[in-house]
């Protein structure tokens, strides 16, 4: 069986991982202060970021080479052969969908709507628990 090299040496992917783990990292608080001041859905939005980037971090541990350029969580997550449960990967669906309705006019002023104070604590609960989630895979 053929393996694929590693498009990455070991330098530039400890680098890479780096890099989007610190990003991350910088994205979260922002979300969280976002939603501090009551923009719920760039906080929903800025939650996405911090999801993807980890996932693109472990994309890059997994397989060593560059991410691909998608905002799929669960593309994400099963290109870096996660091993989710369904309800893993339906919050994976919905965090998704914060960062595309946030961004597109078709879809952004029903989502403004939909983003109280309360749905957007939930799901900022909800991508908190997953980015500890991640964040105990990457380093196991």
């Amino acid at each position: 069986m053929n393996k694929k090299k590693a498009c990455l040496n070991e330098n530039a992917r400890s680098q890479a991982i780096k890099y989007w783990l610190k990003s991350s990292a910088n994205d979260w608080p922002v979300a969280q202060h976002l939603f501090e001041k009551g923009d719920y859905h760039y906080a929903l939005f800025f939650g996405h970021l911090t999801i993807e980037k980890i996932l693109k971090a472990m994309y890059v541990d997994k397989c060593g080479d560059v991410p691909p350029f998608t905002h799929s969580l669960n593309l994400l997550a099963e290109k870096a052969s996660l091993k989710l449960t369904a309800g893993q990967k339906k919050i994976l669906e919905t965090i998704t969908d914060f960062n595309i309705e946030a961004r597109y006019p078709g879809d952004k002023f029903t989502f403004w709507k939909r983003c109280t104070s309360a749905y957007t604590k939930k799901y900022l609960s909800e991508i908190e628990g997953m980015k500890k989630w991640l964040l105990n895979q990457i380093r196991s």
